[in-house]
């Protein structure tokens, strides 16, 4: 499988990177071996899990703790906080550092209904009302599907469930991406969104240095050739076999971190090496070659765009022989958003370009010394970011 290769090759990037020894407990977390709904209660929150099924008959898995430890569940409504992972991610982000390291539960913690996402084709939402993942059919989306159709149907039973008019949306990396999608094209959607919090942000890719712009050095139709027309980097056996016998021993905890983190970016000093057996089973989730090959046009292109189908295709989609663009000019969206200047991904000077075109950008704080994976697994984001957010909501309430 190609995805098999690019571990091999990001194994070798990673024992290159591998700088330092990391003492840890050998006993593996219980968590490895949970799904989402069980790591909420493995903490002792209450946890519900919702499918919703999209237009395109995607029956997507959407997770909901509807309140804390510290907060005991009442007739009063709580107001509802939406959490959407990024690409090759899973809800679990939100869920899988200690309860006063995870967004998730600092959410349920202070008052809110947190309800966490899951995008078609990751571990969770691998179902489909006709279709199955054996069949390439289910397979062709990107992020246009997960913007266009996923995000709708999941804001609209969110609503519809809690009784809220309004929700509250947080979206990481490609959770950002879609909603700057969805919110600018769709206004009736856009009107239930109370306010966006952007966590590294991404519109577009021009200057962005991750190794996975590698990708974008081959053309669509080598992509094709050597990941095929399915999924790409599933959560799968042997991810678990490298996290639960090799990354639970040192010194190798921190290269199995490089292997999977290092795509994204990640400052081991900012991590709770302990949990990388967690991160790994649960990350990377996997997602659609398809999608991966939306992300290497956009590099190429440098704008916020449709997915390319070629000349005769983009007819067939769109009635134009060139995909549509998206701007984000057009989202009125209340909009806060956090970035780190290491960031790979969410490169600074693409968020330079960014910070321009929002119309109502109530909040922006760069943090310096952070990267990609800082906004979901940072030690220091319960400090740098999260009891901000929790700040802002409750002054938007």
């Amino acid at each position: 499988m190609g995805w098999l290769l690019l571990c091999v090759a990001f194994l070798v990037q990673g024992a290159v990177q591998c700088r330092s020894t990391v003492r840890r407990d050998t006993n593996l977390d219980p968590e490895i071996n949970m799904n989402i709904s069980e790591i909420i209660r493995f903490w002792g929150y209450p946890a519900e899990e919702h499918e919703v099924i999209t237009e395109d008959g995607y029956i997507l898995s959407v997770n909901r703790i509807p309140h804390g430890v510290k907060t005991k569940l009442s007739d009063d409504p709580r107001p509802v906080v939406f959490l959407q992972h990024g690409l090759l991610a899973a809800g679990s982000n939100w869920v899988t550092n200690l309860p006063n390291g995870s967004l998730g539960f600092i959410l349920a913690d202070a008052g809110y209904d947190v309800w966490i996402g899951n995008s078609r084709g990751n571990t969770w939402s691998r179902k489909h009302v006709k279709l199955s993942p054996l069949e390439d059919a289910f397979w062709k989306f990107s992020y246009d599907e997960m913007a266009q159709k996923d995000l709708p149907a999941v804001i609209n039973h969110i609503t519809k469930t809690t009784g809220q008019e309004q929700i509250y949306y947080v979206g990481h990396s490609q959770g950002t991406t879609i909603a700057f999608i969805a919110f600018s094209t769709m206004p009736e959607l856009a009107s239930k969104i109370k306010m966006f919090f952007g966590l590294a942000p991404v519109a577009t890719v021009a200057f962005t240095q991750s190794p996975m712009t590698k990708l974008s050095v081959f053309p669509d139709f080598l992509i094709w050739d050597l990941f095929g027309k399915k999924d790409f980097l599933p959560q799968s056996a042997l991810i678990k076999w490298f996290a639960t016998k090799f990354c639970s021993h040192e010194p190798l905890s921190e290269l199995c971190g490089n292997i999977f983190f290092v795509l994204c970016g990640f400052d081991e000093k900012n991590l709770n090496m302990s949990r990388t057996p967690v991160y790994t089973t649960h990350c990377p989730a996997g997602t659609s070659v398809q999608n991966m090959i939306h992300w290497s046009q956009a590099v190429h292109r440098g704008k916020l765009m449709a997915y390319d189908y070629g000349k005769a295709g983009n007819m067939v989609h769109y009635n134009q022989s060139t995909p549509p663009l998206y701007y984000v000019q057009d989202m009125k969206v209340p909009t806060a958003l956090w970035s780190g200047s290491h960031d790979t991904l969410a490169d600074p000077k693409d968020v330079a370009v960014l910070l321009t075109q929002v119309p109502n950008l109530v909040y922006h704080k760069n943090i310096p010394h952070w990267e990609h994976l800082d906004f979901i697994w940072g030690l220091d984001a319960p400090q740098e970011m999260y009891n901000e957010m929790v700040n802002l909501m409750n002054q938007h309430l």
